[in-house]
């Protein structure tokens, strides 16, 4: 009786084992993307009674379409071709330089994620999966044999905005047991974005561990906020609850962050080893992040000698009232009287804020005043963002 019983409690285990791989792994035995030797790769999907399978990502040619901030490049498609049991398949025609590219496939006009890769990011609301090619730029992105820093979701006390607020905070090897005291880097993300942004999107962790141990950055504290001063934190992250993240959030640019930045200041001076001096802190940001960093570090002269503006947003909007924003000649003026170490002005010549970025640089020649200018291909995207970043943090704190 007792081998009948354990038998059947080892069937019974088995049985739930199986099960539960089954729903793990959705029982297709397929590999999608391979990427191969020579970075070319082919995409996979199993769609028997499907009509029509394309895949379309940041890999392929762009395409002008006219979005709410007027005309932008978004990428084509491309078909697959239907082959055995039902996979259909795509090999790209070329190696794809190295890099980290996200993709979707759309299956009979359904836009849908790659079952067979788990890798994926949140941009907004859309949800991407994702795969890095090596050999050049992608080897920054990726995790590779090297010391690695400590990556932290805080909660802090906000009193300008009277509520606890959640930050990521990036501290680099070997924090916890040296004793020395770090330099911070304030990296912002860009609208609809939140204290996730950098360290998904933008790989944030695997490039400063990567630039870190090959000499080219100093170690430095990175400490990604939440720009959206209407959120505790990142959608399903806060007391809300898992509800859809959208880009249209009250309190936008308006003033309110970059009156209560010091807030997080304090909270990072008062928590962690760190070097208090204007010469030891930097600030950047992307696209809404370059606006409050261009704003923050003219509003506060004395704290940051690092400035960086990643296809930065410039002018406030038309309709805010912020003292942050008035007198801005006059505060760029004391700013730079001051001699930053650095202002990096960086954008993509299709972004569609290029213009205004041509005319705030007009603004700052017509002036003397002095910045570095970094010009890439391509447009308002994280492939640019991912490479201003290894751009712009060797340059800090030497």
């Amino acid at each position: 009786m007792m081998k009948k019983l354990t038998f059947l409690a080892l069937f019974t285990f088995l049985s739930a084992t199986s099960f539960a791989q089954q729903a793990l792994f959705g029982g297709q035995n397929i590999i999608s993307p391979e990427v191969h030797p020579d970075n070319t790769v082919t995409f996979r999907f199993m769609a028997p009674k499907a009509v029509k399978v394309q895949v379309t990502g940041d890999f392929l040619p762009t395409q002008k379409t006219e979005t709410p901030f007027g005309m932008a490049d978004v990428p084509g498609a491309v078909d697959l071709k239907e082959g055995k049991e039902g996979i259909w398949e795509y090999t790209t025609p070329n190696p794809l330089p190295s890099e980290l590219y996200s993709y979707s496939f759309i299956v009979d006009g359904l836009k849908t994620t790659d079952p067979n890769n788990v890798y994926l990011n949140r941009d907004v609301a859309s949800v991407t999966n994702i795969f890095i090619t090596k050999g050049g730029q992608g080897d920054y992105y990726s995790v590779n044999k090297v010391p690695h820093g400590t990556v932290a979701r805080r909660w802090y006390d906000s009193p300008t905005l009277g509520m606890s607020r959640r930050v990521t905070i990036y501290t680099p090897a070997g924090y916890e047991t040296s004793g020395k005291k770090y330099p911070v880097f304030y990296l912002l993300h860009g609208m609809g974005g939140d204290e996730e942004a950098w360290i998904a999107l933008g790989r944030t962790a695997q490039i400063m561990d990567n630039l870190i141990a090959q000499g080219k950055a100093e170690p430095m504290i990175v400490v990604m906020t939440n720009g959206n001063v209407d959120q505790e934190a990142a959608p399903g992250e806060s007391s809300l609850g898992l509800y859809k993240p959208n880009m249209q959030l009250p309190k936008t640019m308006e003033g309110s962050f970059e009156t209560s930045f010091p807030d997080v200041v304090k909270f990072i001076e008062s928590n962690y080893r760190v070097d208090k001096k204007k010469a030891k802190r930097a600030i950047a940001g992307l696209s809404m992040g370059g606006f409050h960093s261009l704003h923050i570090s003219k509003q506060y002269p004395d704290m940051f000698d690092y400035v960086g503006l990643f296809s930065a947003a410039i002018m406030p909007r038309e309709d805010s009232e912020s003292p942050i924003y008035q007198d801005m000649d006059n505060k760029l003026k004391i700013q730079f009287s001051k001699k930053p170490k650095l202002y990096w002005i960086a954008i993509g010549k299709t972004d569609f804020l290029y213009k205004n970025n041509v005319d705030y640089r007009k603004k700052l020649d017509d002036n003397g005043y002095k910045y570095e200018y970094y010009e890439s291909e391509g447009g308002h995207i994280w492939k640019n963002w991912r490479i201003y970043l290894t751009e712009f943090a060797p340059k800090l704190f030497k």
